[in-house]
C-alpha cells in the first residue's frame, strides 16, 4: 500500500516492514537480488524482487506464499508485526565433496551418486568437486538409505563426503 505525499506515492509503513523482511531473508541465505533471479532461474526477476523490498511493489498474497516457499521459509516470517518472528541465522550449508564420493565403492554409496548426477543435471552444474544440497534432499536420501537424517548425515561424515559442520543443518530439522 502507497500513501500519497504531495502528488508523490511514498510505500506504507507496512510496506516497508514487509520490504525489510524480504530482504533480510534474502541476505541471510547469502543471495543477491541477482542470485534470486539467477537461483530461480528467471521466476523472480532481480527489479521485482527488488521493488518488493523497496514497498515500491504491492506483493498479493500469492506471490508472498510462491516466494517464501522459494525462501525455504514459512509465511509468517515474511510478514511484519504481531509476534516477533524467530531469528533466522544461515542455514549450514550441506555440501557433498564430489570427488570424496566417487571414491567410495558403489555399494555403499551408489543411491548418493545417483542422487547427486540427478541434481547436477537438474541444474546444469558440472564442477565435478562440491555439491550443495538442500535439508529436503537430506531427508529424501535418508529415505533412500532406510535411516533417520541424523543417522545418514554421521554415516557421511564418516565417509568423508559431507563436513562434520553438517551436523548444525541436522539439528535444525
Amino acid at each position: 500500500m502507497k500513501v500519497s505525499l504531495g502528488g508523490r506515492e511514498m510505500p506504507s509503513e507496512y510496506a516497508k516492514a514487509l520490504g525489510a523482511r524480504l530482504r533480510a531473508i534474502r541476505t541471510q541465505q547469502g543471495l543477491s537480488l541477482h542470485g534470486v533471479e539467477e537461483k530461480s532461474r528467471g521466476r523472480w526477476k532481480a527489479v521485482v524482487v527488488g521493488s518488493y523490498e523497496r514497498g515500491d511493489r504491492a506483493v498479493t498474497v500469492q506471490k508472498l506464499a510462491e516466494l517464501a516457499d522459494f525462501y525455504g521459509v514459512p509465511v509468517s516470517e515474511l510478514l511484519p508485526g504481531g509476534a516477533a518472528p524467530s531469528p533466522l541465522g544461515p542455514t549450514p550449508k550441506l555440501v557433498i565433496d564430489l570427488e570424496r564420493l566417487q571414491q567410495l565403492p558403489k555399494d555403499k554409496a551408489g543411491p548418493l551418486a545417483r542422487y547427486a548426477q540427478t541434481i547436477q543435471s537438474q541444474r546444469g552444474d558440472y564442477n565435478g568437486k562440491v555439491l550443495s544440497i538442500r535439508q529436503e534432499d537430506l531427508r529424501s536420501l535418508a529415505v533412500i538409505y532406510d535411516k533417520s537424517p541424523t543417522e545418514l548425515t554421521e554415516e557421511l561424515i564418516g565417509w568423508g563426503v559431507l563436513d562434520p559442520e553438517a551436523r548444525r543443518a541436522v539439528e535444525s530439522f
